[in-house]
């Protein structure tokens, strides 16, 4: 009996790390990558040198445009904006998508509301009705599918790249 016990003991701590394992949600970019839809926004996060903030910063909202969203923009835009040269103008732009605060859609309140983003030279505005949320800078987005848990945040995709 005590060796029964004692092979059951074992084989449960042998398979608990597994288990544990995958039952912790991933950061941002690591639910980015899984979701296989954001490959532009992770290319331009890296360029930007801002994918290690994303993946470690505590407590974000990552309003995420698809790779359809970034297809959407006038041709040689994204090619541009990833050039080396280019990496102050990409990293505003890719920051006021990024709020400071971990935010769900359940969160908010009837309405619009100006939000402060880490792009410390824009504010969004967040609006939400009957018909859901969107999202405005220079432009307007909509959260196609709010509310992607991470460990480190919440991601919302948006149909359009927001514009300082």
């Amino acid at each position: 009996m005590n060796l029964f016990k004692a092979f059951a003991i074992a084989a449960t701590l042998a398979v608990s790390p597994v288990a544990i394992a995958s039952a912790n949600a991933a950061n941002v970019v690591e639910t980015a990558q899984e979701a296989g839809a954001f490959g532009t926004l992770l290319a331009a996060a890296e360029a930007a040198g801002l994918a290690e903030a994303l993946a470690t910063t505590d407590n974000i909202t990552v309003f995420a445009p698809t790779d359809e969203a970034f297809a959407a923009l006038p041709e040689g835009t994204v090619e541009t904006l990833l050039k080396p040269e280019n990496k102050d103008q990409l990293a505003a732009i890719l920051k006021l998508h990024v709020l400071g605060a971990k935010v769900m859609s359940t969160d908010l309140a009837e309405g619009a509301a100006e939000v402060e983003t880490l792009n410390p030279d824009a504010m969004l505005t967040v609006t939400k009705s009957m018909d859901g949320v969107t999202v405005a800078a220079s432009n307007q987005a909509k959260v196609v599918t709010p509310d992607i848990a991470a460990d480190n945040g919440v991601i919302h995709v948006i149909d359009t790249v927001l514009l300082p």
